[in-house]
């Protein structure tokens, strides 16, 4: 996936911006791709991340949609971390069912998280955190459509070193509610995604981290576990590593191995999901 203009311009930065306090600590919130881990950062500390996220792949023609968002974190006090930013979207459909075809950049939408560290995983052995992240769209972030969209991502975090500073496992519990009106047939539809998710990270060298992730996912025609309408598991490996004393980069891609819709009998889901996740993450403290 390229990087973005804002990616090249934050690793220039972190050769010559001089280094933070706590630039060189391994963090689990940005160890794993598609995982979040709990650590919220120390009171004060602030960072700029970057995440480039890419689905690819659906039965029938060409499907490609990307998102680029750029976030600014702060941890206020102990426990806290807010973080919000904008989304860019480019989306590449062609001979898709049910989506028409369209190839187009744009200003995709905002979003605005908020976590709280319920407990720290230096002092009880393991990390709860809890994530409560509202969003709204002008374009549907499936089809490219422009549509007014709004939803939330709520997400409960664990995660635990099952061996200290080598072996580091993490686990989500995920609930995705989204409510969409069309502007071109003004007709709302509202849809959720339950899911979980898996990973574990080894240390092979100071800052540098292999690991591989799992994610279970099912989708729901309703804002509730209701019209249930398919399911997808995705396999695949993660990378962490950090680049200087101040900034770090994960990437992660996932693969659906497993799946099946209701509307499609044949194997994997690929009405209500991609056959391909890839993900970039990059940031930076200041």
């Amino acid at each position: 996936m390229r990087r973005s203009l804002l990616q090249l311009a934050l690793s220039a930065a972190c050769f010559v911006l001089p280094a933070a306090i706590h630039a060189g600590e391994i963090d689990t919130e940005h160890l794993f791709p598609f995982t979040m881990g709990s650590d919220v950062g120390e009171p004060g500390e602030r960072e700029i991340e970057t995440s480039s996220n890419g689905r690819f792949g659906k039965r029938l023609g060409s499907y490609a949609a990307t998102s680029h968002q750029a976030e600014l974190e702060y941890t206020p006090i102990a426990n806290v971390r807010l973080s919000g930013g904008p989304i860019v979207a480019y989306h590449d459909i062609s001979g898709v069912d049910g989506l028409d075809d369209q190839r187009q950049a744009a200003f995709q939408g905002l979003t605005f998280d908020m976590r709280y560290r319920l407990l720290e995983r230096s002092a009880r052995g393991f990390g709860l955190t809890v994530s409560v992240e509202p969003h709204w769209a002008r374009i549907d972030e499936v089809s490219g459509a422009r549509a007014d969209q709004y939803g939330v991502d709520v997400t409960l975090a664990v995660d635990h070193e099952l061996v200290p500073d080598r072996l580091i496992a993490a686990a989500n519990l995920l609930w995705q509610p989204d409510a969409t009106r069309s502007r071109v047939t003004d007709v709302w539809s509202r849809e959720s995604t339950l899911g979980v998710s898996a990973a574990v990270m080894a240390r092979l060298a100071p800052g540098i981290f292999i690991g591989s992730e799992a994610r279970y996912l099912r989708r729901y025609d309703g804002i509730g576990p209701s019209n249930f309408e398919g399911y997808a598991l995705f396999v695949g490996p993660s990378l962490f590593a950090t680049l200087s004393e101040r900034c770090w980069v994960a990437i992660g891609w996932n693969a659906q191995v497993m799946g099946r819709s209701v509307e499609d009998p044949a194997g994997l889901d690929l009405a209500n999901f991609e056959r391909h996740h890839v993900r970039l993450n990059f940031g930076i403290n200041f």
